[in-house]
């Protein structure tokens, strides 16, 4: 039980402020409370299960510099959608019927932006040291731990969502995944060109102005169309 207690609160604090947690509360925008709960939860089971019984093996056979790429997409992707007014989002999931894919997207965007973080890192350590015999409890520790930390995130990102007037809480997620996604792109570029290369500003600034280029042009387009 010390053991469980130990690692749990490590993963609390170690979670605690990180850009997963501030990436669920710009997510409240978009998806029900339901959703996200299902979704993040089997992230970090998944993503805990893969730390401690494997050991690390994803950040050994899948470069860090890509993984970043692909979170880096993942997050812009989210910003560009999350300019979507609420009424249109109602509408394309009637039109995709009652069964939707939220729990999936929310899945699939908390493990790409988890992996090689700190705290995946803090499950591949805790399940090193204390062996397989003991991997059961450092999967659940370490799972009950992130998820405690993350679920705050969600609660604050609800309750900013009732007192908040329409629209802004959208804005605030735009905001949030725009710079989550051209940090992490930069982080990948330097992991990938390395951290000197001229390069890796030029892009990341060519990507950035394409990006809030895009975004500004398909905002105009939607809000001129609701006219």
């Amino acid at each position: 039980m010390a053991l469980f207690l130990q690692i749990m609160f490590t993963e609390f604090i170690a979670e605690m402020g990180d850009k997963t947690q501030l990436m669920l509360v710009a997510m409240t925008s978009r998806f029900k409370l339901k959703d996200i709960i299902l979704g993040t939860a089997a992230a970090i089971l998944v993503l805990n299960g893969i730390a401690v019984l494997a050991g690390g093996l994803v950040s050994q056979f899948v470069p860090t510099w890509l993984i970043r790429l692909i979170a880096a997409a993942a997050f812009l992707y989210f910003a560009a959608t999350s300019l979507k007014k609420d009424d249109e989002e109602e509408e394309e999931a009637k039109e995709k019927g009652s069964f939707a894919f939220a729990p999936l997207t929310v899945f699939s965007t908390f493990f790409v932006a988890e992996l090689g973080d700190k705290t995946q890192l803090t499950a591949i350590t805790f399940g090193a040291n204390e062996g397989l015999n003991a991997a059961l409890t450092v999967w659940l520790a370490c799972s009950v731990g992130l998820f405690a930390a993350d679920i705050i995130g969600m609660l604050i990102g609800y309750l900013l969502k009732s007192k908040t007037p329409d629209g802004l809480l959208n804005k605030l997620a735009f905001c949030i995944f725009s710079v989550y996604g051209i940090v992490t792109l930069r982080q990948g570029l330097m992991l990938l060109l390395g951290e000197d290369d001229s390069r890796v500003l030029l892009i990341t600034a060519a990507a950035a102005v394409l990006f809030v280029c895009l975004c500004a042009w398909y905002y105009f387009s939607q809000k001129k169309k609701s006219e």
